[in-house]
């Protein structure tokens, strides 16, 4: 092949290689085969997670993350038949009871499992220079609001993204800093000192509490419980709200979520509304997801909101206009 005189050399891969873009679909497709042919069944409703039973009514779980696998079971032939069978067909390192998975540390105690991410966030600390700041209380200052901040002093946008990124990977077992870390994020375009400040107030607040985490305790009654709130037009530059929700289950935190609404409400209950409909939408996943993992909910699953008129208006049908246009938009 001849491009302008100069030579060019092309190569037909005949296997995929690592890094190319095909790669993970293949890996994919090749392992799901597998699954399925070894009498595994996948979640409809999560397509990495497969499960398989036995006559006796026992269950393996499998999930996958890329090349890794966790999985657990009920019944230790059923474990050790997949990993003696996953060997035979890849080249798999068993790395024995889950200790640390993708930057999380899991512990596993007679009275339930804890998960935190101790290591990783000692690690934030040491990479942005806080280690060894005064540690406060809370994550932002109560009652504080940020905003765009247009006259204020530009800082490092990459520093800052980096600061930002890192702590968005800490909510997956601090579900307490959350909604600051979401509030942080929307500023990334052009961040400011201001911003810079309350950032590393959340970094001061995770040297205090690098050990906290999350604890499933074991023996607990598994019944879904679901809560939900909203930030009434807390964003004051566009005047936007944000939704917020938590699923718990065997005392421990395992859904959470704060995410600025799309639409700019005039009221309270419409505010609480939209927050309402995107737990609900979570909270029929959730179920079915359970379900397939053989803790099905019985019955309905209460979310508790503490808006009385969106509860009246969530159980009856109303003809005013502006329930009508709710109805339309977040739930039909």
């Amino acid at each position: 092949m001849k491009k302008r005189g100069v030579n060019i050399r092309c190569i037909n891969y005949i296997k995929l290689c690592n890094g190319l873009k095909q790669a993970p679909r293949a890996w994919f497709s090749r392992i799901e085969a597998y699954f399925i042919s070894e009498g595994f069944q996948k979640c409809p409703n999560e397509q990495t997670l497969f499960t398989k039973r036995s006559s006796a009514g026992k269950i393996l779980i499998v999930s996958i993350y890329m090349d890794n696998l966790i999985y657990t079971s009920n019944d230790e032939d059923m474990i050790s038949g997949f990993k003696n069978s996953m060997m035979k067909v890849f080249d798999m390192t068993d790395l024995g009871r889950m200790r640390f998975f993708l930057g999380i540390e899991v512990l596993q105690k007679s009275n339930g499992i804890f998960i935190c991410q101790m290591r990783y966030a000692t690690e934030v600390l040491k990479r942005f220079g806080m280690f060894d700041s005064k540690p406060v209380s809370s994550p932002i200052v109560p009652g504080f609001k940020m905003s765009r901040d247009d006259d204020g002093v530009a800082v490092n946008m990459t520093n800052f993204k980096q600061m930002v990124g890192s702590l968005m990977y800490l909510t997956a077992t601090r579900p307490d800093i959350m909604f600051n870390v979401s509030l942080i994020s929307r500023y990334m375009a052009k961040p400011t000192e201001l911003h810079l400040q309350v950032t590393k107030r959340i970094l001061r607040y995770l040297k205090g509490t690098t050990n906290y985490g999350i604890l499933y305790k074991k023996g607990r009654e598994e019944e879904l419980l679901v809560f939900t709130d909203s930030d009434y037009a807390g964003d004051i530059d566009d005047r936007k709200s944000t939704s917020g929700y938590v699923f718990l289950l065997s005392s421990g935190v395992i859904s959470w979520l704060s995410k600025k609404q799309p639409i700019v409400t005039l009221l309270t209950t419409k505010v609480e509304f939209v927050a309402a409909t995107a737990c609900a939408c979570q909270a029929i996943w959730m179920k079915r997801v359970l379900k397939k993992l053989s803790h099905e909910q019985k019955g309905c699953t209460t979310i508790m909101c503490d808006n009385s008129s969106t509860i009246k208006l969530s159980r009856i049908k109303l003809c005013t206009e502006g329930a009508n246009t709710l109805m339309c938009d977040f739930i039909s």
